[in-house]
């Protein structure tokens, strides 16, 4: 049996990180995901790697898209305002077709907002905070042990299909400690016969670029629809989620991240008062788990969505439940308030 190591979640994501081939990650320093870059600043030499703490976050993310062009596997990290000034750079990476993981461990907002863990930053991540035509995959994590498994998926996905993935959690999975075992590391890195590593006689001129100057002649139109069919084989094939209790539920409760560690309780409760609760958690944001939650909440009567926002999470499960809108309540408390067990036990107590 693998041995358990006692990780704080940022740490899981380092490791795992370097375990998943990265060798190139380029930060600038924000509470609360700090001890990203302070892990890969120790790690990353003793593995031959590179680490440097850029001049800003837009120069971070700049230096990922360099990185990854040459194809090289790369990540970068921050947190809410700092994902914010990176948007851009996301754009360009995107619509360039290149891999990339950016780590989003959000606190409270907007603006400069607080440093407590949060969960504002879904419509952003999941909308695609950049301009233009794009999607990011963006996988939530749970629990330390998913934070490094996570970390390994979406190094792999990212080189599948050529795209950027974010790992989305708030500032309280990054700073919480857990048994963890860490995962094998990856022996064999995927074929890049795309990448910028220069022209030999056997191998072709590669360009990668975002622009598409040529509008008029439908260049950018054909592009971006080429992206979407990308994005349609990830919408296939990379949902991932997690039911809890749903089978025979009238009452389900949907949450990601600190959330539905909370929500896993009050179903507990629930359930030794008689109540038949349940817990729907996407770990896939984006694409959103739809027939996953469709199955979870056939036979409910109604469903709570819980998050540490005012509420944004639940559009999605409005929109993808399968359920009238006034069958969907929402629950939740912005600004780094974790929201209450007491609370969502009452509040569901109050639809019997």
């Amino acid at each position: 049996m693998a041995n358990k190591i006692l990780m704080k979640g940022n740490e899981a994501i380092g490791e795992a990180a370097i375990r998943a081939g990265c060798r190139y990650y380029f930060a600038y320093p924000i509470t609360p995901q700090n001890e990203i870059p302070a892990y890969m600043a120790k790690r990353l030499p003793e593995v031959g790697g590179t680490f440097l703490q850029a001049e800003s976050e837009i120069a971070a993310i700049n230096m990922v898209m360099g990185a990854s062009a040459a194809g090289a596997r790369c990540m970068t990290s921050s947190s809410s305002p700092g994902i914010s000034l990176k948007q851009e750079g996301i754009s360009y990476i995107s619509g360039a077709e290149l891999p990339a993981i950016v780590v989003n461990m959000m606190r409270g907002g907007p603006g400069l907002g607080n440093i407590a863990g949060a969960q504002g930053d879904y419509f952003q991540a999941t909308r695609g905070g950049g301009n233009g035509d794009y999607h990011v995959v963006v996988i939530a994590p749970g629990t330390v042990q998913e934070m490094a498994d996570c970390t390994m998926k979406a190094f792999e996905i990212a080189d599948k299909y050529r795209v950027v993935v974010m790992l989305l959690g708030d500032g309280y999975l990054g700073q919480m400690s857990e048994p963890c075992v860490l995962p094998e590391p990856v022996e064999n890195l995927p074929a890049k016969p795309w990448a910028l590593t220069g022209k030999t006689a056997d191998r072709k001129q590669n360009i990668l670029m975002s622009l598409k100057l040529s509008g008029v002649d439908g260049e950018l139109n054909a592009h971006t629809k080429k992206l979407f069919e990308n994005y349609a084989k990830i919408q296939d094939n990379e949902t991932m989620s997690e039911s809890y209790m749903c089978e025979d539920a009238d009452f389900v409760l949907a949450a990601y991240g600190t959330c539905a560690r909370v929500c896993k309780k009050a179903v507990k409760v629930l359930r030794e008062q008689g109540i038949k609760a349940g817990l729907f958690r996407p770990i896939t944001l984006w694409p959103f788990p739809q027939k996953e939650l469709e199955k979870a909440c056939e036979n409910a009567k109604k469903i709570l969505t819980v998050e540490m926002s005012m509420g944004q999470m639940v559009q999605d499960i409005k929109l993808y439940s399968g359920h009238k809108v006034s069958d969907v309540d929402f629950y939740g408390e912005p600004g780094g308030i974790i929201p209450s067990v007491d609370v969502i036990v009452e509040k569901v107590k109050s639809y019997v």
